[in-house]
């Protein structure tokens, strides 16, 4: 049976890869940006490039902004992809102070400037990063991370980074230059990844499969 999938259609530039992958994953995709079909979709994604505030402000302007939270009240799968995972918590520094969406506890921070060492970091992260089981993870059966070695590599590209405020909620971290980076979330089944599944080969599509699985 074909699975559906709803992806919030909200301007965002990596639009179009997100849904030409849950179609290869044999999804049939439907880009919506209203809140009825937000309300009655099976599975949602919100894809995302770019800063906090202009996504928050896009969503708005499409009045969607409640209709996602209501989503996300429901226990249905929703996986945010890169600023879509951002937008999932209370507020983000990037560009002075700006709410998010609040179903996860946290904020969006700048990544530090500086490694470990005192050396400068290129900022921003960009490019492939080992995913590595987040501090109290065990295993990631059952997620959308299920299946994955130990050595899966993802595609990052991103300045800011979520902080979440309960420590149970990272299900998977990076390690860049000495920082620890959350590289996924998990609330109940509100999924988010800030790398770009889309963008991660085969290690992306088994992440988006697992996704459609839930």
């Amino acid at each position: 049976m074909t699975v559906s999938v709803t992806v919030v259609d909200y301007g965002s530039g990596n639009l179009l890869s997100v849904c030409r992958a849950l179609r290869h994953c044999g999804a049939d995709v439907a880009a919506v940006e209203t809140a009825s079909a937000i309300d009655t979709a099976d599975r949602l994604v919100v894809p995302g490039v770019g800063a906090m505030a202009d996504s928050m402000r896009r969503l708005r302007e499409r009045g969607l902004i409640e209709p996602i939270r209501r989503y996300a009240a429901s226990n249905r799968p929703l996986l945010g992809i890169c600023v879509g995972m951002q937008v999932m918590f209370d507020a983000s520094e990037e560009f002075g102070e700006h709410a998010g969406l609040g179903v996860i506890p946290g904020r969006v921070r700048r990544l530090p400037k500086v490694g470990v060492d005192g050396r400068a970091r290129k900022i921003p992260h960009i490019g492939w990063n080992t995913l590595a089981r987040a501090r109290g993870v065990n295993d990631w059966s059952g997620t959308i991370l299920a299946g994955l070695s130990g050595q899966a590599s993802a595609y990052f590209l991103h300045s800011y980074a979520v902080e979440p405020d309960d420590e149970t909620v990272r299900l998977a971290d990076c390690d860049y230059e000495g920082t620890r980076i959350c590289a996924a979330v998990r609330r109940g089944q509100l999924y988010g990844c800030q790398f770009h599944p889309e963008k991660s080969g085969e290690v992306g599509l088994a992440i988006l499969r697992n996704f459609l699985a839930l």
